[in-house]
């Protein structure tokens, strides 16, 4: 078989060691962050912290919330935003930890989420 250097050997144990620097680490901790709670991630802050030889992370966000006079016309519209902005960060909590693990392989003990604004949005539903 002929193998050049892009060729993968699979299941094959290669030696020495990978590492994901902090900064990269953070820049998908703040995509993720960003899109569970429709914000940019640049809106994003994260900090690292060790928790007993995993890592903790903590975010300070805004979050996206819909414009409240269109809320008083029509209330189905929190819904259609995913709920309440406690029960929003609370499914977020989950969905950030299993997209930081999925992206980069770290294990997170937790993901502890500060609120720090809001940004209203006009439309229906956040993406």
């Amino acid at each position: 078989m002929n193998m050049t250097a892009e060729t993968p050997i699979r299941g094959t144990a290669m030696a020495g060691h990978n590492r994901i620097s902090t900064q990269a680490l953070t820049s998908v901790a703040r995509a993720a962050a960003g899109e569970a709670l429709g914000v940019p991630a640049h809106d994003v802050r994260a900090e690292w912290s060790d928790d007993n030889g995993l890592l903790a992370l903590s975010l300070v966000m805004p979050v996206a919330v819909p414009n409240l006079t269109m809320v008083l016309r029509d209330p189905g519209r929190l819904a259609a935003f995913g709920g309440s902005i406690w029960d929003r960060a609370v499914a977020a909590k989950a969905q950030i930890l299993r997209r930081v693990t999925e992206l980069t392989g770290a294990q997170l003990s937790r993901v502890d989420i500060r609120i720090s604004g809001a940004t209203v949005r006009g439309g229906g539903r956040v993406r």
